[in-house]
């Protein structure tokens, strides 16, 4: 099983509206692909960046499944994103494997 992290740091003043996309659309976006298993959305409450930040996790349990997203559905998702929030956020994206 794989666990995929976005990280997000959004401006202050779009927070909410990002919020609010994400619970709406976004979030089911992604997972009506089939590719994830489960998901969950963070706040950091630690973070030292000005902004906020959150982190969106998805369970893939193959790499298949992930390898798929990526090609296949990633790009217009994140587009999505870029367009809707451009030079308001930074994000960046790490895969995990579980290990125990």
């Amino acid at each position: 099983m794989l666990l995929y992290n976005v990280t997000v740091i959004i401006e202050e003043a779009a927070a909410e509206e990002w919020l609010q996309w994400m619970l709406e659309i976004h979030i089911p976006e992604v997972m009506a692909t089939g590719k994830f298993v489960s998901n969950r959305l963070l706040k950091v409450l630690d973070s030292p960046n000005e902004g906020k930040t959150y982190c969106t996790q998805y369970v893939a349990e193959t790499a298949e499944d992930y390898a798929d997203y990526q090609q296949n559905y990633a790009p217009a998702l994140q587009a999505d994103l870029q367009r809707k929030f451009e030079n308001r956020f930074v994000a960046f994206r790490t895969l995990m494997e579980f290990v125990a």
